[in-house]
């Protein structure tokens, strides 16, 4: 069994060497010996009790358990850089630093723009904005290593005050040159045997996805599945299929050579902006969550809820 509570310095060794790819590169990052990285990373293996590593001579890469660590101690040290600058911070005095995990979307759609829209006087010293999933979005609340989260739903959870839903509607995006470019509008039927490119998680907005192709009986002739919109547009302009996204990426991050057509019919995609349950809040904190407020409210065809709007939302 792993003990109660896991070495930073072997943690820091596992994600340099995932992050950078060698021993050797890893060890010059962290200025140790590659023999004391190695030491390291062996010896946190043996209290996991399971391989991180595969190892082919001078070649390594992550097994698949290492994969899934990575996520879990990546997440850790990040929280644990926000406390040691925020302790410096309360040392000297200094303005706050904000800290915000975001699911992809948010995170290129609006969060430049609300913090653009921060007046001078009130823009903190440092800002970490982090693009994560929403379940790790709801880990660093619940953690208070994120001062503010913006999670997909479905959102759940007692640790979290959710401020405010909000939604707007799916898209379809293509090629700049394909045939349904020219089109007003994609009905259900013009999906009809056309690959698809969509989010892959199938507990969030590939539910609603999946539901919709249901109900008009659509069969798509292949699926291509993305972890986030930007790979979804890019995919899309590849001329790999249709890809079916949530319209907030495309306000902050327009991409080239493809062409935005609205649905025919309704995919809502529904999101959350956070805070960990009874947290004070600074008033850098409620300025930024007023101004990402005001950017989503000028979305075309958003939507504000009050609270969750449906179990199966996200």
């Amino acid at each position: 069994m792993p003990p109660e509570y896991l070495d930073t310095r072997q943690l820091e060794a596992f994600v340099a060497v995932i992050s950078i790819g060698s021993m050797t590169g890893a060890a010059k990052a962290l200025g140790k010996s590659q023999p004391v990285v190695t030491r390291l990373i062996q010896d946190l293996e043996h209290e996991l009790g399971f391989p991180l590593l595969h190892r082919n001579g001078p070649r390594i890469g992550p097994t698949a358990q290492g994969i899934a660590f990575f996520a879990e101690a990546e997440l850790f040290l990040s929280g644990l850089r926000t406390i040691s600058e925020r302790a410096r911070k309360i040392e000297s005095s200094q303005a706050k630093a904000i800290e915000l995990a975001s699911i992809p979307a948010i995170a290129a759609g609006i969060v430049p723009l609300a913090l653009q829209d921060l007046p001078a006087d009130l823009f903190p010293a440092h800002v970490h904005v982090q693009s994560i999933a929403s379940e790790s979005v709801v880990q660093a609340v619940v953690a208070r290593t994120a001062d503010v989260g913006i999670a997909s739903l479905p959102l759940d959870n007692p640790g979290v005050d959710v401020h405010w839903i909000g939604e707007v509607p799916c898209v379809a995006v293509v090629a700049a040159g394909d045939p349904l470019a020219s089109r007003e509008a994609i009905r259900p039927e013009d999906l009809k045997g056309r690959r698809l490119i969509a989010s892959a998680n199938p507990y969030r907005l590939r539910m609603r996805i999946d539901e919709a192709l249901a109900e008009f009986s659509i069969e798509p002739g292949g699926v291509i599945d993305s972890n986030a919109t930007y790979v979804s547009l890019s995919l899309a302009r590849a001329g790999l299929g249709v890809a079916i996204v949530e319209s907030v990426t495309l306000s902050g991050l327009p991409v080239a050579d493809v062409v935005v057509v609205p649905l025919a019919f309704h995919i809502p995609f529904y999101w959350g902006v956070i805070t960990a349950t009874g947290a004070p809040l600074p008033s850098t904190v409620q300025r930024l969550i007023a101004a990402i407020e005001a950017r989503a409210n000028a979305l075309p065809h958003y939507r504000r809820h009050e609270h969750i709007v449906s179990p199966k939302g996200g």
